[in-house]
């Protein structure tokens, strides 16, 4: 049985950036190591299927069994009600400048999705890109200018009770 590493290597890819994580994101979201998702979208001929694929098809949002089918020459189908999965984001719901955006924005240097200081569930998603045509140190320039923003971001004050307000109004 022949299996096509490169086919699954460009599906994982294509999943991850349709999600807007990163490498980094998608390893955490599966509870693998970084070097994890590397190596599989590495495209790199394997004698056995890792252990580690039903991670990575949970937090693809993929049916037990997609990676197999991708390698198979088939298409991943998607879980539906998977814990990995998100539902899909119906951009008529998004100002058009940002469904332009995501379309069109460029590389993808990272993503966050950050949690407001409001009482209940408040959450900012954030989604960085770099020029299209960006070199890798434009594309590192850009990554660490967002992660100088990210911490400032991070570590909004909060409105708590416990704060003096005249602390926020300072």
């Amino acid at each position: 049985m022949t299996r096509d590493w490169e086919r699954l290597a460009r599906a994982i890819e294509a999943a991850r950036d349709a999600k807007g994580l990163t490498q980094v994101a998608l390893a955490e979201a599966a509870d693998v190591s970084e070097s994890t998702v590397q190596n599989l979208e590495s495209g790199a001929t394997r004698k056995r299927t890792p252990s580690t694929l039903p991670k990575i098809e949970a937090a693809l949002g993929w049916a037990p069994g997609s990676g197999l089918a991708v390698l198979a020459g088939g298409e991943p189908t998607s879980e539906a009600g998977s814990q990995g999965e998100s539902r899909d984001l119906n951009t008529s719901d998004l100002p058009l400048r940002i469904v332009d955006e995501l379309k069109n924005g460029g590389r993808l240097v990272d993503t966050a999705v950050i949690r407001l200081p409001t009482k209940g569930d408040v959450r900012m998603t954030v989604v960085v890109r770099g020029a299209p045509d960006a070199s890798p140190e434009e594309i590192q320039q850009a990554l660490e200018a967002w992660r100088r923003a990210e911490r400032k971001l991070q570590n909004l004050p909060g409105d708590d009770e416990d704060e003096p307000r005249a602390a926020h109004e300072a």
